[in-house]
């Protein structure tokens, strides 16, 4: 998979964050200090950006978050889990055709090196 600059930005910001965090804190701790990594960092990202539904025509509020988009075309999707599983990497392909943004992250911070807690998804 060919790799585009922004991607590899943000890569650069979570490993910072991991570097400076380690593993095992809530995922919540890792969302906000990546939040501040990105934004010392001049790219654009909003967090916690709701996700309707389209069901029968109408669009449905039914409480589903991102974690980050970032630019309007990359979703970041945080885990600090034991393992990343298939439903976490269903959860995040459903994200992306949900939206129609093209790329995702899945990252889990819950690692000795972040590099083999990440996952990249392609639409």
């Amino acid at each position: 998979m060919q790799k585009d600059p922004l991607t590899e930005k943000v890569i650069g910001c979570a490993i910072e964050v991991h570097r400076a965090l380690g593993p095992g804190l809530l995922e919540s701790a890792y969302q906000q200090c990546l939040a501040y990594e990105l934004k010392l960092n001049g790219i654009p990202f909003r967090t916690e950006v709701p996700v309707p539904i389209a069901y029968k025509g109408i669009q449905l509020e039914c409480g589903y978050r991102l974690d980050f988009v970032v630019d309007d075309r990359l979703i970041l999707e945080l885990k600090s889990v034991d393992e990343i599983t298939g439903i976490h990497r269903a959860q995040l392909l459903t994200y992306l055709k949900l939206t129609g943004i093209p790329t995702g992250l899945l990252i889990n911070f819950n690692v000795a090196r972040l590099i083999d807690g990440l996952e990249r998804f392609k639409l």
